[in-house]
């Protein structure tokens, strides 16, 4: 199980890594802060779709056809912790060493969803406040880390149903 959960956990940080440094990198300035956010999402949700394959393969080849849900919840949370460890070091990372000025990058994409001034002087001071709950390191690891193991959480559970096998499956003859 050990080594199940470290490659796929590997392979789901890889996804996690690279949508991120696109979506950081490139997207960040292309986008509204709405589309920045479903941007975001769905990084997190597309790196978890090694937690099912890994189920799978537990499964199929290395558990005789066998996983009870119980395994699948212990193995597919083994998984998430890697993508999960790793989005909240890196978002930590880009804020306060590779873009120290993400803020105002945040704020000009309010500005580019096309809102009146009104309603971008409101969503921008409500941003500001949510960023100055984010200028603790710690707090704000905490909260990337939880947001993409809470994600992969729901997506462990979905796919321990679906792939759940209490005995292998007899092959009969028709």
């Amino acid at each position: 199980m050990k080594q199940t959960a470290i490659r796929y956990g590997m392979y789901s940080l890889l996804i996690i890594l690279i949508l991120s440094c696109v979506h950081f990198f490139i997207l960040m300035k292309k986008l509204d802060y709405n589309q920045m956010e479903i941007a975001g999402y769905l990084t997190m949700l597309l790196s978890m779709i090694f937690v099912y394959f890994g189920l799978r393969y537990y499964r199929d080849e290395k558990n005789n056809g066998i996983l009870t849900f119980g395994q699948g919840l212990k193995l597919g949370s083994l998984i998430v912790l890697f993508p999960s460890i790793f989005f909240g070091l890196f978002d930590v990372l880009y804020v306060k060493v590779l873009n120290p000025d993400w803020e105002s990058d945040a704020l000009a994409g309010m500005k580019r969803g096309g809102m009146s001034d009104a309603e971008f002087q409101a969503k921008s001071t409500e941003f500001i406040k949510d960023v100055e709950l984010f200028s603790n390191p710690f707090f704000q690891f905490v909260i990337m880390f939880l947001t993409v193991f809470i994600i992969g959480f729901i997506v462990t559970i979905i796919s321990s149903l679906a792939l759940r096998r209490n005995q292998v499956r007899s092959s009969s003859p028709n």
